[in-house]
């Protein structure tokens, strides 16, 4: 669907506003594919990023701060992320001892046990990013690179 039918308007000042609602528009269908496909795991899209960035750092636990920064989206509400992730017995939290006030996250079996699961089915939805090819992926990625800069 052509961005102007998506959100029913025609005319756009110019090329570049109609790209940056371009990448707006498509931000926001992404992010709820991306929700769609983990709400039966038990996840949210943040919860999700924090037990990946954990599962990289594994068997290393990783100060708060670390995972805050490494967050995709990060106005999210780490703290209150960590404690439903503990709830779920998915990561755990320990006070590091060198240094009391740094709290220390580490993914445990059964979160690295769910992201297996998740990974073998998230094929379905990475399909999504095969209707571009390889060279096309590279160079949106060198685009939204740049427009960053």
């Amino acid at each position: 669907m052509e961005l102007e039918e998506a959100i029913c308007q025609r005319t756009f000042e110019n090329e570049h506003q109609k790209a940056i609602l371009n990448v707006l528009y498509t931000s926001g269908w992404l992010s709820r594919q991306g929700a769609q496909f983990l709400k039966p795991f038990g996840l949210t899209p943040p919860q999700f990023n924090v037990l990946r960035i954990l599962r990289g750092q594994h068997p290393n636990a990783l100060a708060l701060c670390n995972v805050t920064e490494r967050m995709l989206d990060q106005s999210s509400n780490v703290t209150r992320l960590i404690e439903k992730l503990l709830q779920k017995s998915l990561v755990t939290r320990e006070l590091n001892p060198d240094n009391r006030r740094q709290v220390r996250l580490q993914i445990t079996a059964q979160g690295l046990e769910l992201l297996r699961v998740v990974d073998k089915k998230r094929a379905a939805l990475m399909a999504q990013s095969q209707k571009i090819s390889e060279e096309e992926a590279r160079e949106l990625s060198r685009i939204l690179t740049k427009l960053r800069s």
